[in-house]
């Protein structure tokens, strides 16, 4: 067990948004919950009498005096989410009856609960792995759908459990190569190289996948860094207003009239775009428009996603091509957006790959658009089905054990003694471990459980 976290203690918070509310709910948890909490709750049947995942009603006492009446919801050890036995009271939403039944439970012996405690008691007890603590905390951070769905995946086991597996797999060739050093005089070999080169290979493969899914997952959690960027007069902000479907930049036949950046957020089944229409790319003609372009050259560089808009009844596509080669950048992907199409006789033949045909004004030609910027976002899969690294700590887990997979190849195709492959195989295994919390130091469960609020 952990020795900075006292397990036996008999913990509670308000596990609900403060303010006042139809409802406020205080969670008690800990060995001896449903004792303690008979002290100070007044029903026909004593809690501690009950059995599990049942809800009474009574009083919750100050004394000789009634505070409130409320329900207590009783979740008997090992069927709860603690894995202790947990009662959750639901009293009416007063700061006051809240805060008083807290100063209530911590005058008989409760001590309030540390952020993320209760959560971090279910992983100690073997409820859910690190991982799946971890996306419980994303599960309450959800701002949109896409968020939600991957937070719901990683709580469900997510890529966790194939690593589960592959790590399992991993260890028992690692033992077997421990093995080996102890027969060494011998020169006996227990571990079949050839069946240990293609589990490398698999995992090679697998953990590179999820490592490069990272800068899409960390894009996707936080929104996707989208630039319209384009000459003076393209019609970048036309573009931006019609897709947010509000006047949100003005819009001028002056060039230039956009001097600075404007943000606003699109939302596109459930994927958010965080929209940054820019100054004109072009030779500025007084420094306050120069430092508007080098602003929108700044914002590209930073961007993953950029929608150059151009104007067809002017540039040229060796001119746009041309432009858009300077603006590329590691992670770039690029969206050509040809406007202003309905001052042609017909439509252009695309000459890029990601390439759409617009005129700003008009909604119903930005849906291939829209489309475009979802599939690209989502990789054509849908974040449910999508296996994709969104956490930090497990890219940074995923990367060191790539490396460490790496040098045990490397060392195989050298021919390295026993000794020296499975002391890469362990860094390997160590860590896949650290991801779902198999080898977690003290420190690292502290700054996971952190993020959490109070009461979860």
């Amino acid at each position: 067990m952990i020795s900075s976290i006292h397990t036996n203690d008999l913990i509670a918070a308000i596990a609900t948004p403060s303010g006042i509310g139809a409802l406020g709910i205080i969670r008690l948890s800990g060995k001896g919950a449903l004792e303690a909490a008979d002290t100070l709750f007044r029903s026909k049947k004593k809690l501690s009498k009950t059995d599990g995942y049942q809800i009474h009603l009574g009083y919750f006492m100050d004394g000789a005096e009634i505070l409130d009446q409320v329900l207590a919801s009783v979740f008997r050890a090992p069927q709860s989410f603690t894995g202790d036995d947990t009662v959750e009271f639901s009293f009416h939403g007063s700061p006051y009856i809240l805060q008083r039944a807290m100063e209530i439970l911590i005058e008989n012996g409760v001590r309030q609960a540390r952020p993320g405690e209760f959560t971090q008691r279910a992983f100690l007890n073997g409820k859910l792995d690190l991982s799946q603590a971890e996306a419980i905390a994303d599960l309450i951070a959800a701002e949109n759908h896409t968020t939600h769905a991957f937070a719901m995946q990683q709580m469900r086991g997510g890529y966790s459990q194939k690593l589960a597996f592959l790590r399992q797999e991993l260890l028992n060739f690692s033992s077997l190569i421990e093995l080996e050093l102890d027969f060494s005089e011998e020169d006996v070999a227990f571990a079949n190289r050839s069946q240990l080169t293609d589990l490398l290979q698999k995992l090679h493969t697998e953990l590179s996948e999820l490592v490069q899914s990272f800068a899409l997952g960390n894009a996707l959690k936080k929104g996707i860094h989208t630039v319209i960027a384009g000459r003076p007069n393209a019609g970048k902000s036309t573009l931006l207003n019609t897709l947010l479907n509000e006047e949100r930049a003005i819009v001028s036949e002056i060039p230039g009239t956009t001097r600075d950046t404007i943000e606003d957020t699109l939302h596109i089944h459930g994927v958010q775009f965080r929209l940054v229409d820019t100054a004109g790319l072009r030779e500025a003609s007084d420094t306050i428009e120069q430092q508007g372009v080098m602003k929108t050259l700044e914002e590209i560089k930073k961007s993953v996603l950029l929608l150059y808009v151009y104007d067809v009844t002017v540039m040229t596509p060796a001119d746009v091509l041309h432009e858009v080669e300077s603006f590329l950048h590691e992670g770039l992907h690029v969206i050509l957006v040809g406007n202003k199409t309905d001052l042609l006789p017909a439509i252009p033949e695309p000459f890029y790959q990601h390439q759409h045909f617009i005129s700003a004004k008009s909604p119903l030609t930005l849906e291939a658009l829209k489309e475009d910027m979802y599939q690209w976002a989502s990789g054509g899969q849908s974040s449910a089905d999508a296996m994709v690294v969104t956490n930090i700590r497990h890219y940074e887990s995923l990367y060191n054990a790539v490396q460490a997979v790496e040098h045990v190849q490397e060392g195989m195709v050298a021919e390295l003694p026993s000794d020296l492959l499975a002391s890469d195989l362990r860094q390997a295994w160590e860590a896949l471990g650290e991801i779902v919390g198999d080898i977690s130091p003290d420190e690292v469960l502290d700054v996971v459980f952190s993020r959490f609020c109070i009461g979860k």
